[in-house]
Parts: C-alpha cells; structure tokens; sequence
C-alpha cells in the first residue's frame, strides 16, 4: 500500500499492453487455450500465406486498369502485413525482454512528480494510441465489408483468384466473399498488433527517459548517497539504450515494410478515390483506409522523434545537477556519462531509415510522385 504522502499510483508499463497482448491471443501465437496451435496453424496458412497469395495471383489476372488499382492497395499491404508479422513473430522474445527492462525501470519512478507525470503524459497518450488503432480497425472492417455487401452483382470484396469459379453457383460465392471478408478482418487485427507496437514503444520509453531526466536534475542536493545515485542512474541509462537496442533490431525490417507500404497505398487510394469508386461505401472504404495508412505512419515516426528529443536533452539535466563542490571522483564519473548521453539515438528502420518525422514526409513525398506518376499514365 502507499502512504498518504504519495497518492500518485505506481507505474505499471505492462498495463499499456493488455490490448496489445490480446492480439496475439486472438491469433493463436500467445496463452494457453485449447486448440491454441491449430488455430495457429490455420490462421498462419489461410490468412498469413494464402490471402496475399490469392490477390497477387488475381492482380496478374486482371486486364483492367480499373481492377488493378481496385486490387493494388490491400493486396500490397497484405503482403506486406504478412511480411511484418511475420518479423514480429520471430523477435517476440527481444519485446518481452523490453517489456521486462521497462518494469524495472517502472521501480526507479519513486517520487511524485515522476509517477503525475507518467500517468499524466505517458500513459494517458500510450493507451489513447492503442484505443486510436482499435477505433480505426474497427471502421476499417466495417465499411470494407459493406463496400462489398452494397456493391452491384455478385462482387467479392476484392479481385483475386480461386481454384474454381465464383459465379458458378451462390454457395461458391458466398463462401469466396465469407473467406474474404473473414480474411480481411484478421489482417486488419495482425495489422494492429504490428503497428501500434512501434508508437505506443516509443511513448513510453520517451517517459521513461524524461523521468531520468528528473532523476538526474535532483543529483547531488543531498551529498549523502549521492555516488549511490548515481551510479543508479548510469544504470537506469544503460537500461534505456538496451531497449533502443533490442527496439532496432525488432523494427529493423518491419518498420521498412511499412514505409515502402504506406508509400504505395496512399497514392493508390487517392486514385481509386477520384476514379475507380463505384458507390458511397466504396468512397467512404477508401477516405478510411486512406486515413488509416496515415495512422499507421505517423505516430511511430512521431513518438520515435519524440524519444530521440528526450535523449537530446539529457546532457542539459546533468549540467543541471547540483554537481559544483562535488568530490572529483564524483565529477569524473558524472563526464562519462555526458560522454554517453552526447550520442544521437534514434531507431532505422533497414538501417538506413530513420523513425522520425523526417521519414514521415519523405514517404509523403514518395507517395505523392507516385500518384503523379499515374496519374500521366491516364
């Protein structure tokens, strides 16, 4: 229990991914629940390998412009959707070992002030993220099948090939637009479990890095157990440039994907707003898928500028500290950790681009050629 002089509640990072870890559940790869690998299984074949597969093969089918551009954009981030989760799965013991870093940084937060600010701009902002990407899962999974309900004839939600013909008989068809929009519905759910990880990561280890910040400022105002502090807090960095570690190397090729996805589909969607939309769902499926790619991008490169200024400004908290009149073993140590904290740290993704804004716009931009570009092919 905590005493009345501290009533700001204790910091608990993993609450923050409660929802994220039900997306795995749902898709077979975490918990323990019956038929949990066969689940695994089906799900990895019918939706990871074959719903990709089945739009590339009828993308190469298609004759029309019309339906290659109807085609293109869920089929790119389909594939690409299998690609990332694909990636996530095999470094989800590098996210548990973040996740453990990140509760024991959660026990350094002992003062008020740290646990108001936690629960006031970190968590309030991580859970808002998580709550934004249900939202627009949700939207997306009911207008895209409505698009296809209210469309005219025996239309599947998207052109793509099947080992017999979907127009033979009603079964035939209503299974063709079941699996579809089944399919549909949990790549939608892989896709919040691979894009709301990136932000809602980067968020927290931001404030993390800003309760250091804090930490650090009140060193040496009591010159008892300050080299005790210290040290605890050297520590508390090393932790932190742990987690930029292990968040490099899982968003390494994910995170790549996504920008060269995010890139193809918003100019494709622009297209198929202004030209190839057949009714009002159809235009409403696209303006929500389009803001949808631009959730999927924005937040992680906003929050991965975010944490990189909060590393920015750590040398400006030593200098801060009450360091003058300090023994001289104390102030040798404290230079190295300057020395550590003058790094600039940021997460590439492909190691070549980084998570930032700067990468927002320049995958806008991209974006933006390449709808010129089709544009002349009009």
């Amino acid at each position: 229990m905590e005493s009345e002089s501290n009533p700001a509640p204790f910091i608990r990072s993993e609450h923050i991914y409660r929802t994220y870890w039900l997306y795995w559940r749902l898709l077979g790869v975490e918990g323990e629940y019956p038929m949990r690998f066969l689940l695994d299984l089906m799900l990895n074949f019918f939706v990871t390998f074959w719903y990709p597969t089945h739009m590339i093969i009828g993308l190469f089918r298609e004759r029309t412009m019309k339906d290659v551009f109807k085609n293109l954009p869920f089929t790119a981030e389909s594939f690409f959707c299998s690609f990332k989760i694909i990636c996530f799965r095999l470094r989800l013991a590098e996210i548990k070992r973040i996740e453990q870093l990140l509760k024991e940084l959660d026990e350094r937060a002992v003062s008020p002030e740290e646990r108001l600010f936690f629960h006031q701009k970190t968590r309030s902002v991580a859970e808002f993220i998580s709550k934004s990407y249900v939202a627009a899962g949700i939207a997306a999974t009911v207008t895209g099948t409505a698009s296809g309900l209210f469309s005219s004839g025996r239309a599947l939600l998207y052109p793509a090939w099947f080992p017999y013909d979907v127009q033979a008989t009603a079964l035939k068809y209503w299974i063709s637009f079941g699996y579809q929009a089944t399919g549909a519905s949990l790549t939608i759910l892989q896709n919040m479990a691979n894009d709301s990880y990136p932000p809602m990561t980067f968020c927290v280890v931001a404030g993390h890095v800003r309760m250091l910040s804090m930490r650090l400022t009140r060193m040496g105002h009591h010159r008892e157990g300050a080299t005790k502090k210290l040290i605890e807090n050297i520590e508390d960095h090393r932790k932190l440039m742990q987690i930029v570690r292990l968040l490099h190397s899982t968003l390494y090729l994910s995170q790549l994907g996504q920008f060269i996805s995010s890139g193809i589909n918003i100019s494709i969607v622009l297209i198929n707003i202004l030209f190839f939309a057949e009714n009002s769902f159809a235009i409403i499926y696209y303006v929500v898928y389009f803001l949808a790619m631009v959730l999927e991008l924005f937040p992680s490169c906003y929050y991965g500028t975010l944490m990189s200024m909060e590393f920015d400004k750590l040398p400006y908290a030593i200098f801060s500290s009450n360091w003058l009149g300090m023994g001289p073993r104390y102030c040798r140590t404290l230079l190295i950790l300057m020395q550590f904290t003058l790094a600039e740290v940021g997460v590439k993704a492909g190691g070549m681009v980084g998570i930032s804004m700067s990468a927002f716009f320049a995958t806008i931009q991209m974006a933006y050629s390449f709808f010129t570009l089709a544009m002349s092919f009009r």
